[in-house]
């Protein structure tokens, strides 16, 4: 390949090296074996300053193209003499190099501008955001990716360790400068998504804001859909065996998602763990008493709340004991020694996730070395997220659904209202029914689930189904029912009335609710309509 002819090629001793960083992290000891090479430094303003700091001599940028940096900073590197040392071809431009006085820079070292950190927070001041807009760094570095053949990249911190460990071989080959070109255009494009995304989302605020402010807009669905994701994990594989797989996470994750998380033990992640995970967190953090769910397939097969950690769990588990065999295992709390340990003396898990886990809790899971343990970080709410789907040949886009409700928008649509108890579990089943794949049912007794249908093709086969597994282990008889879609006929009624089901919450709007509303007054059951339907395919 070309790529492999260009491995056995002499390596390259850059001469001279470029170094402009936001991030100073590892620069001094960079730069100071760099000098150490014989590699003369070129610098600005900031890092100039904490390479003299550091006790290591470099050339100011405005010295070495006799023009002095100007607007604060803005315009510095923009200068014939840095982009034409930087694109030159080392032959076919020799010519115009000498003509001009420009000598050729071999590696340029750069990192951005934190503009994704600062505009974190939605009401960002505008001054703030165009200020973190980096000019001249992504065009340093894209000019030297476009010319790998002579000049090195260098765009991540993490990276100058291997740069080093290249030039005290014998300098770098052609393969590594292509690869790290390859970094440096994904750096900047992302950098340039990042900036695309916020002003796709933003807007000048209206009245009563001050002058010029920018807020965002809650548009999550722009004209042009800039995506900015970086690997995060090789997973051992994808759905199955055979196919290789990655996960790819947000610069900023929002803490209590899969993308924050630190695994404290066990083997490696694979797809399917991931997809487990990220359903079993959207569920148990809908829910603000301590809560536990248990997630087989990327469904709950258990899920509960309770006064502790511990009765969370338990009533979780005997939710459905059976499916619980190698699921994901979610807690909304810290996680302690003692819950963990029964856990383990309970069941088989692939996963446990919390938010923080003590350091006794993980003294006891390492008596399981398989097990993956994971930390999450603390549930947020309140940022507006996007949820994408690939599909042949695109992808869908939607905003991100929760399970909120309006509770005094509630409609008692039968002619009996639940009790204070039955309207308890109402909520909570209609919680989880929004994390079950649709037509979902849900059947809930005392904070708990009891029986879950999920995928089925038709809503009366739902039920029937939530019936039945609820019968291997539980009693039906004066549970409730959430459906996150409402009835087209009677029949799902009257086979929840037949298992004993006292209530049911479900979001109306079927041409046939009447009928749906006068099997339940035969049977003198309870129904709540939301208004609000809770699909999940």
């Amino acid at each position: 390949s070309a790529v492999q002819r260009m491995s056995v090629e002499r390596r390259v001793l850059p001469r001279r090296a470029l170094l402009s960083v936001a991030d100073k992290t590892g620069i001094a000891e960079f730069a100071r074996a760099l000098a150490d090479l014989g590699v003369e430094l070129i610098s600005t303003g900031g890092t100039r300053a904490a390479l003299s700091a550091a006790g290591i001599p470099s050339v100011e940028i405005g010295v070495y193209t006799g023009f002095p940096e100007i607007m604060d900073g803005r315009v510095k590197t923009l200068h014939p003499k840095v982009h034409g040392g930087i694109l030159a071809r080392r032959d076919a431009d020799a010519e115009a190099l000498a003509k001009h006085g420009i000598a050729p820079i071999d590696l340029v070292a750069v990192n951005l501008y934190p503009f994704e950190r600062a505009t974190a927070a939605a009401d960002v001041c505008p001054e703030s955001a165009l200020a973190n807009i980096d000019i001249g760094g992504p065009t340093l570095l894209r000019g030297a990716a476009k010319n790998h053949k002579q000049v090195l990249a260098v765009a991540h911190p993490a990276d100058y360790e291997a740069v080093i460990e290249a030039l005290e071989a014998g300098g770098t080959t052609a393969a590594q400068r292509f690869d790290f070109a390859a970094k440096a255009f994904a750096h900047t494009a992302r950098y340039d998504a990042a900036i695309a995304g916020w002003f796709s989302r933003s807007q000048g605020a209206g009245a009563g804001a001050a002058e010029g402010t920018i807020q965002e807009t809650g548009d999550l669905l722009p004209e042009r859909l800039a995506l900015r994701y970086g690997k995060r994990a090789d997973l051992r594989y994808g759905e199955n065996p055979h196919q290789r797989a990655a996960f790819y996470a947000e610069a900023q994750p929002p803490p209590g998602t899969v993308g924050r998380f630190s695994q404290l033990q066990g083997k490696a992640l694979s797809y399917n763990n991931i997809a487990d995970v990220d359903a079993a967190l959207q569920c148990v953090g809908a829910f603000d008493a301590p809560a536990c769910v248990i997630v087989k397939h990327a469904g709950p097969c258990g899920a509960a709340v309770g006064g502790d950690l511990a009765e969370a769990y338990a009533r979780a588990f005997a939710a459905d004991a059976t499916s619980a065999f190698g699921g994901v295992v979610a807690f909304n709390r810290t996680l302690d020694a003692g819950v963990l340990q029964t856990l383990l003396n309970t069941q088989f898990a692939e996963v446990v996730a919390a938010p923080s886990v003590t350091p006794s809790a993980r003294r006891a899971a390492s008596e399981r070395k398989s097990l993956r343990l994971l930390e999450v970080g603390p549930f947020s709410s309140g940022r507006l997220s996007l949820a994408i789907k690939q599909v042949g040949g695109g992808l869908l886009a939607q905003e991100g659904d929760a399970p909120t409700l309006d509770k005094s928008a509630l409609h008692a649509a039968a002619a009996r209202a639940p009790t204070a108890v039955e309207r308890s579990d109402l909520l909570f089943a209609w919680q989880v029914c929004a994390f079950v794949k649709s037509n979902a049912i849900v059947l809930a007794r005392g904070g708990s689930t009891i029986g879950i249908g999920g995928g089925q093709p038709s809503r009366v086969g739902a039920v029937q189904l939530a019936v039945r597994r609820a019968g291997e282990g539980q009693a039906t008889a004066g549970a409730v029912l959430a459906s996150d879609a409402f009835f087209p006929f009677r029949d799902g009624v009257d086979a929840a009335a037949a298992a004993g089901i006292t209530a049911i919450i479900q979001p109306g709007g079927s041409k046939r609710d009447a009928e749906c509303i006068a099997a339940a007054d035969e049977h003198g059951m309870a129904m709540i309509f939301t208004g609000v339907r809770h699909f999940r395919h």
